[in-house]
């Protein structure tokens, strides 16, 4: 499932030909992904000036000129991929439509943006701009992790008390939006922090301490244009790299990256996920 990173470097690959640019033309080619498209979807997007393209945790949300916005969710295997782009940076042949593309953005500039999706655990759905958190998919998530109002204090008073391990309570969208399986493993390797512990036994200053390393390394998996694990693509098609840099996840038996460390990366599942780790680096 694509995290953060993924979203975020998708949301940056389309806002060049998608904000300040009109929808000319929608084409719904199936009633539904995951669940059923919002009524009458194609007409309420044609014709309407994409104002602006913001994330939420792991959606990606397109203002329109209507009042409305248009929420993506990726899903497993969901790739938006850009095509005729009339800034040059992409491939400049629209390519042949596929089994899988579900929807079709056509847009007024000459790009089309083609949502690709063979598993369709994808979703799209259309809500009131104005009122985002009415939406039961955003209703209950918690501050986003490069956001002002994740803060210290703020994660430490959330974890206090907490009897689930540290990995568990990251993982919870309620604490934190948009963190997932691979780069909550990553954190708590930079942090030297066992998954295994528990949340509530955590000094509030070692607390503190994940909220920088928890963006220091999504603003490196962005930078990397995200993990290239299973399905993902950027927007222009490229695969991300950021899977050459993990120091413990999807590497059981490997040794430890770390200085003058001798231990081996372990594998533990915890609530049906694999957690990566050093159990000699990590406390």
């Amino acid at each position: 499932m694509p995290e953060l990173p993924e979203v975020e470097t998708v949301r940056r690959g389309l806002a060049p030909v998608m904000e300040g640019a009109v929808i000319a033309r929608a084409d719904i080619n199936r009633p539904d992904l995951r669940w059923p498209f919002p009524a009458n979807m194609a007409a309420r997007l044609t014709g309407q000036k994409v104002l602006g393209l913001r994330r939420r945790s792991k959606y990606i949300l397109a203002d329109l000129a209507s009042g409305e916005t248009l929420l993506i969710h990726l899903g497993m295997s969901g790739r938006m991929l850009i095509s005729g782009d009339p800034l040059g940076r992409f491939v400049h042949d629209h390519p042949a439509p596929e089994k899988h593309d579900h929807v079709v953005f056509h847009m007024q500039n000459g790009a089309r943006i083609t949502f690709n999706d063979p598993r369709r655990f994808g979703a799209m759905d259309l809500m009131e701009t104005a009122s985002p958190e009415a939406h039961p998919l955003l209703a209950k998530l918690g501050p986003e992790p490069l956001g002002n109002r994740f803060d210290e204090t703020y994660l430490a008073t959330a974890l206090k008390g907490r009897n689930t391990p540290i990995k568990s309570a990251l993982l919870d969208q309620r604490i934190v939006a948009g963190l997932g399986n691979i780069y909550v493993c990553e954190t708590l390797y930079r942090a030297g922090i066992s998954p295994k512990r528990r949340a509530g036994q955590i000094s509030a200053a070692r607390a503190a301490r994940l909220v920088p390393i928890i963006r220091e390394v999504l603003g490196d998996a962005i930078l990397a244009g995200g993990s290239s694990l299973r399905d993902f693509r950027q927007a222009d098609g490229e695969l991300g790299y950021f899977q050459h840099n993990f120091d413990v996840y999807d590497r059981e038996g490997e040794p430890c990256r770390g200085i003058g460390c001798t231990g081996h990366i372990a594998r533990i599942v915890q609530s049906g996920r694999s957690s990566f780790y050093c159990p000699s680096c990590q406390r």
